[in-house]
């Protein structure tokens, strides 16, 4: 078989357009290579090596083998020891490390059982820290495996196929191009197929495409340019893997299996796309790199100090030193960091925002474009009749009602009444001018009755084989969506759908076809609805595209009124322009008409052909236009005006047409003088990298969108230094949702790929959840720069107290190792929790996103970090030579020392919770009850490992304080506090005349100012 396809058989291919068969589809030149599509059925056919009695079974193994299964391959896996060494292989681990090993050579070494016990155990917590913080980083991974894995359990598990001539049920990881496939109504579909013959034949490919209506397909060859840039969803010749059938059969042939279908593509982009790390974590790992470097200074200086000055010896020096980068090493920084996620987690949960990855939370703080998928993201995905136009008339449905009531529909003739501003038409074509007055049916601003409705909707219930779900809901329901949608619309206006139907069915039918786009049903004449006069006749529904349906009628119904005495002559040029206004909005117009017809013409259960409706001229009567969409959530509306406020653009991006989506869009708020055009994929393809990158930065509508376009989209938003978070929940969105900053998935609606791929999922299915979750993002942030406050002078107090307690003429450090390894863990994971779980702040929603590059820690938090600090350090130094003072041996200094930092502590953490605001207030004891919950144990803990025997002397190295000592520790609390507050209120006086004490602009000393 040829590689080459010739030109004229491509239909104007590219010259650098290459087909492999050997290899099972498209070379690897995928994107130039794509064009079963504008292949006639004959050419398909004969590339393939195929005849529609199909493959024998001889050449299926063959190809079987040549080709491979049709099934996508899997990404290599990361080993349970790779994911480890990842977590450990960090400066501040091997210092651990080193102390560790340090610790068991002088256990090894000592002269004493309880000096050996006591290293034993500074071995054995080091340990344990290592071990917990390597777990809690293992266990906080992302799953792109699990994305993969939902992807694979999308595919069919088994096909029918022409096999030797026969129809046979084959496994469809046994498919191979060439075999010839039979689907029909409920099958998935197996691989990518060229449609052959087709009846009635049409698609789900919401998840793929984002198309929300099922698509008709047809054989007929796609006429284009470029085959490439036919976007999927007008590709109405293919049926893609994994889509569904919702309507009617067909038969084609396999032209793509395993990774080359457009399902392996998202697969292939899927395992591809590297994980983001969010901005809190690579600052951690750059904070632990400075302190790690401070760390190593400072104990060389203490090593120096206690070898030349005091005189110890190498090995004690060494073990003094040790023990300084013991106290200044931040182990539980990571434990707190990860509490803070989990509050914030536990907090967006209970509103419906379920995140998967904990760092993730963060993300969502710093946003600065939400791109959404527009079907069932930021509108229902459910079609739903939303207008219904008359000769005169107008009415609104009311599409968030669950109540069934006529009042469901109001008549407002400016509802729609004017051309749609997105979608571009000159100038506004209003409604037909209407006389002063007008009350026919109702007047403006009223609601008929239902009985008004179950006649000018009875062509949409009774010309229907849609069931409707439970109490008019999606659940159970079955049928177009559309002929769903009106009948939904008439069951929540009062009617009786299943009675109606009951009372009057069907005699007779033209069934739907796509050729001629109608469908009819011819009913026995009913007094109820129909009214009286019709003897010796049958009452003919037929509902269809407007554009065939106007020209079949030659009257209308006045304001929907049926009745010979509310006909009058059709004004086909009305009609046609309230056709192309409701175009204008995205919407689906159906037309509703009815007509007489003598009994003698048809017979019951008779199969009716087309020219039943279309072979006798104008003859039917209008009634009036049934105008649907998939409508956006209310809640959507104020959502995004929320986001604006807060700084935070909304990007569309959805496989719908442009204009559907310029209407929609409009709707939404996100269509305006600065935003008002709409970009497709085709266009964006044909752009260079600049064009795009500038394209994204000035649209907020993006249409025709393939999975890679919303990569590139993504990409090009990053690329300008934007924070970008993608919303989605077709398989079409899963590329993306990895890619981005922040993806995020529907809970509901969504499919299990979108999910995997995401790192939040929304339980509600609510893009308003959304803008929750961003505020919570903008707490953690704030709230870690408060964790740092806590926790870096925490930190820096018990190593540098060491330091300076020799460097000021004491012989012995003044904190043990377990001593240090007791405040890392308790004292300042525990504060720092206080500090991780405060509620956000008044206005943070109005503050504009945090900027690119910014880091936790600027000049102003740096700075409160000195004074806390020094503050610390010189307090706990001071509190031990006052103890030495009085006399006070080498244990109760140390207890001396431990009590005075934790409470000093406790006032630093008081004063932090407030970064602006006086601490000296009754907010002190509100708003945070964790506060007192964390301090209270905290407390009891510091009594208990001074007070109780073994525990104070031989694990802690302490020993019973008296009441002068605890004065010395309330002094030491006091002042602490007093200083941080102090700080706070000349910072709040810098704000006052213009400093950024909130360390919001970029800072080129502590900012990334390039990223």
């Amino acid at each position: 078989m040829s590689s080459k396809i010739d030109n004229k058989q491509a239909t104007a291919t590219s010259d650098d357009t290459f087909f492999d068969v050997e290899k099972g589809g498209a070379s690897s030149d995928a994107k130039s290579t794509d064009v079963w599509h504008v292949l006639d059925t004959q050419a398909t056919m004969e590339r393939l090596d195929t005849t529609r009695n199909g493959l024998s079974s001889a050449e299926a193994e063959k190809r079987l083998e040549e080709y491979g299964p049709n099934k996508m391959s899997e990404k290599e896996r990361k080993s349970l020891i790779r994911r480890i060494w990842e977590q450990v292989n960090n400066v501040l681990v091997g210092i651990l490390v080193v102390v560790a090993i340090v610790s068991a050579a002088k256990a090894f070494t000592a002269k004493t059982t309880e000096d050996a016990i006591t290293n034993w155990l500074e071995v054995a917590l080091i340990i344990f820290v290592i071990t917990l913080n390597a777990w809690i980083g293992i266990m906080q991974e992302g799953s792109a495996e699990k994305a993969a894995d939902a992807l694979k359990a999308m595919l069919s598990s088994e096909a029918e196929v022409l096999r030797d001539g026969k129809a046979t049920k084959v496994p469809a990881e046994n498919i191979v191009p060439g075999d010839i496939v039979v689907v029909k109504l409920g099958d998935r579909i197996p691989a990518d197929i060229r449609m052959i013959d087709v009846s009635n034949l049409a698609c789900t490919e919401a998840s793929l495409t984002g198309e929300s209506l099922p698509i008709d397909k047809i054989t007929d060859a796609i006429d284009a340019q470029n085959p490439a840039d036919v976007p999927l969803g007008d590709r109405k010749n293919m049926a893609f893997s994994a889509t569904l059938v919702s309507q009617g059969r067909g038969v084609g042939v396999v032209v793509e299996t395993g990774d080359h279908t457009q399902i392996g593509t998202i697969n292939a982009l899927v395992n591809n796309v590297e994980t983001q790390k969010t901005a809190v974590l690579e600052q951690i790992d750059r904070v632990s790199m400075v302190i790690a470097i401070f760390v190593i200074i400072v104990a060389i200086i203490t090593f120096c100090v206690a070898f030349f000055q005091t005189g110890l010896g190498p090995l004690d020096a060494v073990g003094i030193a040790l023990v300084c980068a013991v106290a200044m090493i931040p182990e539980g920084l990571a434990s707190i960091v990860s509490l803070t996620y989990a509050w914030a987690v536990s907090n967006m949960a209970k509103k419906n925002a379920i995140v998967r990855v904990l760092p993730a939370v963060e993300t969502l703080g710093s946003v600065t474009v939400i791109c959404s998928d527009k079907t069932g993201t930021l509108t229902k995905n459910e079609m739903t009749l939303t207008a219904f136009v008359t000769s005169s008339a107008r009415f609104q449905f009311n599409t968030d009602s669950t109540e069934r009531t006529s009042t469901n529909f109001t008549r407002n003739d400016s509802y729609l009444g004017t051309r749609s501003k997105g979608a571009g038409a000159a100038g506004d074509a209003a409604l037909a001018p209407m006389s002063e007055g007008d009350s026919v049916p109702v007047k403006n601003g009223e609601s008929p009755s239902m009985e008004y409705f179950q006649k000018a909707m009875a062509g949409g219930v009774l010309c229907s084989n849609s069931v409707l779900g439970k109490n008019g809901g999606r659940e159970g329901e079955i049928g177009n969506p559309t002929e769903i949608a009106i009948t939904r619309a008439a069951y929540f206006s009062g009617v009786e759908v299943e009675q109606m139907r009951s009372n009057i069915p069907a005699i007779a039918e033209v069934p739907f076809s796509s050729e001629y786009k109608f469908m009819a049903t011819i009913h026995e004449p009913s007094a109820e609805v129909d009214g009286a006069g019709y003897d010796g006749q049958y009452i003919v529904h037929a509902k269809g595209a407007p554009d065939r349906m106007v020209a079949l009628c030659s009257h209308q119904a006045k304001a929907g009124l049926l009745g010979e005495e509310n006909k009058e002559p059709i004004d086909a040029d009305y009609w046609m322009e309230q056709v192309s206004i409701l175009s204008s909005y995205g919407l689906r117009v159906l037309a509703l008409t009815r007509g007489e017809v003598d009994k003698s013409k048809v017979s019951a259960g008779e199969n009716l052909k087309a020219d039943f409706v279309n072979g006798q001229g104008p003859w039917l009567t209008m009634v009036g236009l049934c105008a649907i969409m998939d409508p956006p959530r209310p809640e959507c509306v104020d959502a995004i005006a929320e986001a604006h406020t807060a700084g935070v653009r909304v990007v569309m991006i959805t496989g719908d047409h442009k204009d559907t989506a310029l209407a929609i869009g409009d709707m939404l708020g996100l269509v305006d003088e600065t935003y008002s055009k709409a970009v497709t994929g085709p266009e964006l393809d044909a752009m260079s990298d600049e064009e795009r990158r500038h394209a994204v930065m000035t649209t907020n509508i993006f249409a025709r969108a393939s999975p890679q376009n919303k990569i590139e989209i993504v990409e090009a938003l990053q690329a300008e230094k934007q924070i970008c978070s993608m919303t989605g929940d077709g398989v079409n969105d899963a590329p993306a949702l990895k890619k981005a900053n922040m993806g995020v998935a529907m809970g509901k609606e969504g499919t299990d790929v979108a999910r995997e791929a995401s790192e939040m999922i929304l339980a509600d299915d609510n893009f308003a959840t959304i803008v929750t979750a961003v505020k919570e993002g903008r707490v953690v942030w704030d709230n870690l720069r408060k964790v740092l406050m806590v926790n870096t002078p925490i930190n820096n107090a018990q190593g540098l107290s060491v330091l300076f307690g020799m460097i000021f003429g004491l012989k012995a450090p003044i904190l043990t190792p377990i001593q240090v390894l007791y405040c890392n863990l308790i004292c300042a994971v525990t504060l720092g929790f206080v500090t991780a779980v405060e509620p956000a702040e008044e206005g943070i929603m109005l503050n504009p996103p945090r900027k690119t590059g910014k880091r936790l820690i600027g000049r102003f938090l740096l700075l409160r970090i000195i004074i806390g600090s020094i503050v610390l350090v010189a307090c706990t130094v001071w509190s031990v030579f006052w103890a030495i003072d009085l006399g006070k041996n080498l244990d109760e200094q140390r207890s001396q020392a431990s009590n005075t930092l934790t409470f000093s502590a406790i006032s630093i953490c008081l004063s932090a919770r407030f970064a602006y605001n006086s601490a000296f207030s009754m907010n002190l004891f509100r708003g945070n009850p964790f506060c007192w919950y964390a301090i209270a144990p905290l407390v009891v803990i510091q009594l208990l490992i001074t007070y109780v025997p073994g525990l104070n002397s031989v694990l802690f190295g302490m020993a019973a304080m008296d009441g002068i000592q605890w004065g010395i520790v309330a002094l030491m609390m006091t002042i602490t506090f007093v200083v941080m507050e102090i700080e706070k209120m000349i910072r709040k006086r810098l704000k006052a005349i213009g400093y950024d004490v909130s360390d919001r602009q970029l800072d080129p000393r502590f900012d990334d100012v390039n990223q």
